[in-house]
Protein backbone atom coordinates (compact mmCIF):
# COMPACT_ATOMS: atom_id res chain seq x y z
CA UNK A 1 0.00 0.00 0.00
CA UNK A 2 3.00 2.16 0.29
CA UNK A 3 5.24 1.45 -2.09
CA UNK A 4 5.15 1.28 -6.51
CA UNK A 5 7.27 -2.46 -6.39
CA UNK A 6 3.71 -3.97 -6.26
CA UNK A 7 0.43 -2.72 -7.70
CA UNK A 8 -2.81 -4.51 -6.29
CA UNK A 9 -6.04 -4.53 -8.06
CA UNK A 10 -9.16 -5.81 -6.49
CA UNK A 11 -12.51 -6.28 -7.63
CA UNK A 12 -14.78 -6.87 -4.86
CA UNK A 13 -18.03 -6.31 -3.29
CA UNK A 14 -17.92 -3.21 -0.90
CA UNK A 15 -20.61 -1.39 1.55
CA UNK A 16 -21.34 -0.96 4.95
CA UNK A 17 -21.45 -3.87 6.93
CA UNK A 18 -19.84 -6.17 5.02
CA UNK A 19 -16.44 -6.93 6.02
CA UNK A 20 -14.23 -5.65 5.77
CA UNK A 21 -15.71 -3.06 4.73
CA UNK A 22 -12.29 -1.50 2.56
CA UNK A 23 -12.05 -1.28 -0.69
CA UNK A 24 -13.07 2.27 -1.54
CA UNK A 25 -12.76 3.75 -4.72
CA UNK A 26 -10.86 6.49 -3.17
CA UNK A 27 -8.23 3.90 -1.28
CA UNK A 28 -5.50 4.41 -3.65
CA UNK A 29 -2.28 3.78 -1.80
CA UNK A 30 0.13 6.05 -0.19
CA UNK A 31 3.32 7.64 0.13
CA UNK A 32 5.64 6.06 -2.63
CA UNK A 33 2.35 3.63 -3.33
CA UNK A 34 -0.08 6.46 -3.99
CA UNK A 35 -2.01 5.33 -7.21
CA UNK A 36 -0.54 1.54 -7.07
CA UNK A 37 -3.58 0.59 -5.64
CA UNK A 38 -6.81 0.36 -7.08
CA UNK A 39 -9.49 -0.94 -5.80
CA UNK A 40 -12.49 -1.64 -8.54
CA UNK A 41 -15.67 -1.81 -5.71
CA UNK A 42 -18.98 -3.47 -7.21
CA UNK A 43 -22.62 -4.05 -5.68
CA UNK A 44 -24.64 -7.26 -5.11
CA UNK A 45 -25.50 -9.77 -8.27
CA UNK A 46 -22.87 -8.78 -10.83
CA UNK A 47 -22.96 -11.72 -13.50
CA UNK A 48 -20.72 -12.63 -15.89
CA UNK A 49 -21.38 -9.65 -18.95
CA UNK A 50 -20.95 -7.00 -16.68
CA UNK A 51 -17.63 -8.29 -14.94
CA UNK A 52 -15.95 -8.90 -18.27
CA UNK A 53 -16.98 -5.40 -18.95
CA UNK A 54 -15.25 -3.41 -16.25
CA UNK A 55 -12.48 -6.25 -15.52
CA UNK A 56 -10.75 -6.96 -18.80
CA UNK A 57 -10.51 -2.85 -19.62
CA UNK A 58 -8.93 -2.25 -15.87
CA UNK A 59 -6.45 -5.51 -16.44
CA UNK A 60 -5.63 -4.17 -19.83
CA UNK A 61 -4.77 -0.91 -18.67
CA UNK A 62 -2.84 -1.50 -15.83
CA UNK A 63 -0.69 -3.96 -17.51
CA UNK A 64 -0.27 -1.79 -20.37
CA UNK A 65 0.74 0.64 -17.70
CA UNK A 66 2.55 -0.77 -15.17
CA UNK A 67 4.60 -3.67 -17.30
CA UNK A 68 4.72 -6.26 -14.35
CA UNK A 69 7.21 -9.11 -14.90
CA UNK A 70 4.90 -11.22 -12.76
CA UNK A 71 1.48 -11.84 -12.55
CA UNK A 72 -0.41 -13.15 -9.04
CA UNK A 73 -3.49 -14.24 -9.74
CA UNK A 74 -5.99 -15.25 -6.79
CA UNK A 75 -9.21 -16.65 -7.93
CA UNK A 76 -12.04 -16.43 -5.19
CA UNK A 77 -14.80 -18.48 -5.47
CA UNK A 78 -16.79 -16.56 -3.55
CA UNK A 79 -18.21 -14.26 -6.27
CA UNK A 80 -19.88 -17.31 -7.90
CA UNK A 81 -23.52 -17.66 -7.72
CA UNK A 82 -24.83 -19.45 -4.65
CA UNK A 83 -21.67 -18.84 -1.91
CA UNK A 84 -23.14 -19.05 1.07
CA UNK A 85 -21.50 -15.76 2.32
CA UNK A 86 -21.07 -14.03 -1.35
CA UNK A 87 -23.80 -11.87 -3.48
CA UNK A 88 -22.27 -11.85 -7.03
CA UNK A 89 -23.99 -13.63 -9.59
CA UNK A 90 -20.61 -15.20 -11.59
CA UNK A 91 -21.05 -18.54 -13.36
CA UNK A 92 -17.73 -20.46 -13.97
CA UNK A 93 -17.63 -19.52 -16.94
CA UNK A 94 -17.31 -15.89 -16.65
CA UNK A 95 -15.12 -16.44 -13.61
CA UNK A 96 -12.88 -18.82 -15.65
CA UNK A 97 -12.58 -16.34 -18.87
CA UNK A 98 -10.88 -13.65 -16.41
CA UNK A 99 -8.66 -16.61 -15.99
CA UNK A 100 -7.78 -17.09 -19.82
CA UNK A 101 -7.95 -13.15 -20.00
CA UNK A 102 -4.81 -12.92 -18.09
CA UNK A 103 -3.16 -15.93 -19.38
CA UNK A 104 -3.26 -14.72 -22.77
CA UNK A 105 -0.45 -12.11 -21.91
CA UNK A 106 1.95 -14.44 -21.55
CA UNK A 107 3.70 -12.63 -18.82
CA UNK A 108 4.89 -14.96 -15.74
CA UNK A 109 1.61 -16.36 -13.64
CA UNK A 110 1.09 -18.27 -10.06
CA UNK A 111 -2.34 -18.66 -9.56
CA UNK A 112 -3.80 -18.94 -5.99
CA UNK A 113 -7.14 -20.08 -4.54
CA UNK A 114 -9.11 -17.97 -2.45
CA UNK A 115 -12.38 -16.87 -0.65
CA UNK A 116 -15.15 -19.37 -1.09
CA UNK A 117 -18.20 -21.17 1.23
CA UNK A 118 -20.02 -22.93 -0.86
CA UNK A 119 -17.42 -26.28 -1.01
CA UNK A 120 -19.31 -28.08 -4.04
CA UNK A 121 -19.05 -24.86 -6.34
CA UNK A 122 -15.32 -23.85 -4.82
CA UNK A 123 -14.39 -27.56 -6.09
CA UNK A 124 -16.14 -27.10 -9.57
CA UNK A 125 -14.24 -23.64 -9.91
CA UNK A 126 -10.73 -24.80 -9.74
CA UNK A 127 -10.97 -27.69 -11.32
CA UNK A 128 -12.41 -25.93 -14.45
CA UNK A 129 -9.30 -23.03 -14.09
CA UNK A 130 -6.72 -26.14 -13.52
CA UNK A 131 -7.97 -27.20 -16.90
CA UNK A 132 -7.77 -23.60 -18.38
CA UNK A 133 -4.56 -23.39 -17.54
CA UNK A 134 -3.48 -26.56 -18.93
CA UNK A 135 -4.83 -25.81 -21.87
CA UNK A 136 -8.24 -28.54 -21.53
CA UNK A 137 -11.53 -29.17 -22.00
CA UNK A 138 -13.33 -30.74 -19.33
CA UNK A 139 -16.93 -32.75 -20.06
CA UNK A 140 -19.31 -31.03 -18.05
CA UNK A 141 -21.24 -34.70 -16.83
CA UNK A 142 -18.83 -35.35 -13.26
CA UNK A 143 -17.03 -38.30 -12.94
CA UNK A 144 -18.09 -40.73 -10.88
CA UNK A 145 -15.88 -40.75 -7.23
CA UNK A 146 -16.42 -40.47 -3.41
CA UNK A 147 -17.86 -37.14 -3.40
CA UNK A 148 -20.54 -37.52 -6.43
CA UNK A 149 -24.12 -36.94 -4.20
CA UNK A 150 -22.47 -33.48 -3.19
CA UNK A 151 -22.94 -32.44 -6.70
CA UNK A 152 -26.72 -33.12 -7.20
CA UNK A 153 -28.93 -33.07 -8.31
CA UNK A 154 -27.58 -32.14 -11.82
CA UNK A 155 -24.39 -33.85 -11.48
CA UNK A 156 -22.82 -31.40 -13.62
CA UNK A 157 -19.06 -28.97 -13.81
CA UNK A 158 -21.26 -25.79 -15.00
CA UNK A 159 -23.89 -24.11 -12.32
CA UNK A 160 -26.28 -21.50 -14.02
CA UNK A 161 -26.72 -18.26 -12.60
CA UNK A 162 -29.54 -17.09 -10.55
CA UNK A 163 -32.40 -14.27 -10.87
CA UNK A 164 -30.59 -12.01 -8.82
CA UNK A 165 -31.01 -8.35 -9.82
CA UNK A 166 -27.48 -6.85 -10.56
CA UNK A 167 -27.42 -3.53 -8.99
CA UNK A 168 -24.15 -2.78 -11.32
CA UNK A 169 -25.47 -0.43 -13.95
CA UNK A 170 -23.72 -0.03 -16.91
CA UNK A 171 -23.13 4.13 -16.20
CA UNK A 172 -21.54 3.13 -12.34
CA UNK A 173 -19.16 0.66 -13.89
CA UNK A 174 -18.44 3.76 -16.86
CA UNK A 175 -17.65 5.95 -14.03
CA UNK A 176 -15.52 3.62 -11.56
CA UNK A 177 -12.93 2.68 -15.35
CA UNK A 178 -12.33 6.18 -15.89
CA UNK A 179 -11.75 6.96 -12.65
CA UNK A 180 -9.31 4.26 -12.57
CA UNK A 181 -7.83 4.94 -15.85
CA UNK A 182 -7.75 9.05 -15.00
CA UNK A 183 -5.22 7.27 -11.66
CA UNK A 184 -3.70 5.33 -13.97
CA UNK A 185 -2.18 8.05 -16.19
CA UNK A 186 -0.62 9.83 -13.43
CA UNK A 187 2.11 7.15 -13.63
CA UNK A 188 4.01 8.32 -16.71
CA UNK A 189 6.37 4.90 -16.22
CA UNK A 190 6.70 1.29 -14.35
CA UNK A 191 9.26 2.15 -11.15
CA UNK A 192 12.68 1.70 -12.06
CA UNK A 193 14.86 -0.97 -11.32
CA UNK A 194 17.49 -0.32 -8.37
CA UNK A 195 21.28 -1.25 -8.85
CA UNK A 196 23.11 -1.56 -5.63
CA UNK A 197 26.69 -2.73 -5.36
CA UNK A 198 28.01 -4.91 -3.27
CA UNK A 199 30.66 -3.58 -0.72
CA UNK A 200 33.95 -4.93 -0.79
CA UNK A 201 35.19 -6.74 1.64
CA UNK A 202 38.90 -8.88 2.14
CA UNK A 203 38.41 -12.15 2.69
CA UNK A 204 42.15 -13.04 3.55
CA UNK A 205 44.40 -9.98 5.81
CA UNK A 206 46.53 -8.20 4.23
CA UNK A 207 50.03 -9.52 5.32
CA UNK A 208 51.98 -7.12 3.87
CA UNK A 209 51.31 -4.01 7.40
CA UNK A 210 54.38 -4.04 9.59
CA UNK A 211 53.28 -6.51 12.68
CA UNK A 212 56.45 -4.06 14.31
CA UNK A 213 53.33 -1.41 14.43
CA UNK A 214 50.47 -3.42 16.09
CA UNK A 215 49.56 -4.28 19.47
CA UNK A 216 51.87 -6.84 21.46
CA UNK A 217 48.75 -7.76 23.42
CA UNK A 218 46.50 -8.30 20.27
CA UNK A 219 45.65 -11.86 20.25
CA UNK A 220 46.88 -12.67 16.31
CA UNK A 221 44.68 -15.53 14.02
CA UNK A 222 45.51 -19.03 13.59
CA UNK A 223 45.90 -17.95 9.85
CA UNK A 224 48.92 -15.80 11.44
CA UNK A 225 50.42 -17.92 13.73
CA UNK A 226 50.69 -20.61 11.20
CA UNK A 227 52.31 -18.25 9.20
CA UNK A 228 55.07 -18.00 12.03
CA UNK A 229 55.99 -22.29 11.88
CA UNK A 230 58.76 -23.29 9.76
CA UNK A 231 58.48 -25.34 7.24
CA UNK A 232 60.00 -29.26 7.70
CA UNK A 233 61.73 -28.79 4.66
CA UNK A 234 63.95 -25.55 5.56
CA UNK A 235 67.20 -25.57 6.43
CA UNK A 236 68.14 -24.33 10.03
CA UNK A 237 70.82 -21.30 9.63
CA UNK A 238 71.61 -21.22 13.20
CA UNK A 239 75.23 -21.00 13.88
CA UNK A 240 74.89 -23.02 17.28
CA UNK A 241 73.31 -26.45 15.26
CA UNK A 242 74.92 -29.05 14.98
CA UNK A 243 78.96 -28.95 15.14
CA UNK A 244 78.65 -24.93 15.84
CA UNK A 245 79.63 -25.14 11.83
CA UNK A 246 77.47 -22.49 9.56
CA UNK A 247 75.16 -24.16 7.46
CA UNK A 248 75.48 -22.58 4.03
CA UNK A 249 73.16 -24.74 2.48
CA UNK A 250 70.72 -21.42 0.68
CA UNK A 251 66.73 -22.12 2.23
CA UNK A 252 64.19 -23.48 0.27
CA UNK A 253 61.48 -21.12 -0.96
CA UNK A 254 59.19 -20.26 2.40
CA UNK A 255 55.35 -20.65 1.57
CA UNK A 256 54.21 -18.41 -0.99
CA UNK A 257 52.66 -14.92 -0.07
CA UNK A 258 49.23 -15.09 -0.36
CA UNK A 259 47.78 -12.54 -2.21
CA UNK A 260 44.63 -10.84 -0.87
CA UNK A 261 41.34 -11.65 -2.28
CA UNK A 262 38.58 -8.82 -2.52
CA UNK A 263 35.28 -9.28 -3.92
CA UNK A 264 34.68 -7.45 -6.78
CA UNK A 265 31.45 -4.30 -6.56
CA UNK A 266 29.16 -6.34 -8.81
CA UNK A 267 25.51 -4.17 -9.72
CA UNK A 268 22.72 -6.14 -7.77
CA UNK A 269 20.00 -6.01 -10.61
CA UNK A 270 16.83 -5.85 -7.76
CA UNK A 271 13.54 -7.77 -8.67
CA UNK A 272 11.33 -6.16 -11.05
CA UNK A 273 7.79 -4.49 -10.75
CA UNK A 274 5.12 -7.01 -10.18
CA UNK A 275 1.69 -7.00 -10.67
CA UNK A 276 -1.25 -8.25 -8.41
CA UNK A 277 -4.85 -9.04 -9.08
CA UNK A 278 -7.25 -9.52 -6.49
CA UNK A 279 -11.24 -9.86 -6.47
CA UNK A 280 -14.26 -11.64 -4.47
CA UNK A 281 -13.10 -13.39 -7.54
CA UNK A 282 -10.36 -12.48 -9.28
CA UNK A 283 -7.03 -10.98 -8.01
CA UNK A 284 -3.83 -9.16 -9.59
CA UNK A 285 0.28 -8.45 -8.71
CA UNK A 286 3.11 -7.32 -9.63
CA UNK A 287 6.49 -6.20 -9.39
CA UNK A 288 7.95 -7.05 -5.76
CA UNK A 289 11.05 -5.80 -4.26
Amino acid sequence: YVTDRVMTVSFHKFGKNFFPETGDLKDIGAERGKYYAINVPLNDGIDDESYESIFQPVISKVIETYRPNVIVLQCGADSLTGDRLGVFNLTLKGHGKCVEFVKGFDIPLLILGGGGYTKKNVSRCWTHETAITLNMELPNDLPQNDYFDYYGPDFKLHISPSNAFNQNPYQNLEKIKSTIFENLRTLTHAPSVQMKDIPNFTLIRDETIDEDMEDPEERISQQRSDAHIQPDNEMSDSEDEGDGRRDETSHLPTQPKKQKVEDTATPVDETKPQLVLTSNGINILSNTE
